[in-house]
């Protein structure tokens, strides 16, 4: 996670690219237990717009906040990094 002047960055996976306009994507993070002290992973999913519908499953995209676009979408994604096999 990066900040550029307010808006968050993440680079995740794209899980699913079945609704119009609009991908899921998963980003993972590995964080510390608080007691155990073990590495985890955590995964949250976001739904991200994508106008153009370029993104296909198992992409790697940057993905940036933005300003709400339905209810549930308040991401965009900016840029493709890698593509699915």
């Amino acid at each position: 996670m990066s900040t550029q002047g307010n808006k968050k960055t993440f680079i995740g996976l794209v899980a699913s690219d079945k609704m119009a306009k609009t991908v899921v994507v998963e980003v993972t993070r590995r964080m510390r237990h608080p007691v155990y002290k073990k590495y985890i992973k955590q995964r949250n999913r976001y739904k991200a717009d994508d106008p153009a519908n370029e993104c296909r499953v198992g992409d790697r995209v940057l993905i940036e906040e933005c300003r709400p676009i339905s209810k549930d979408k308040r991401w965009r994604v900016k840029q493709i990094l890698d593509r699915a096999v």
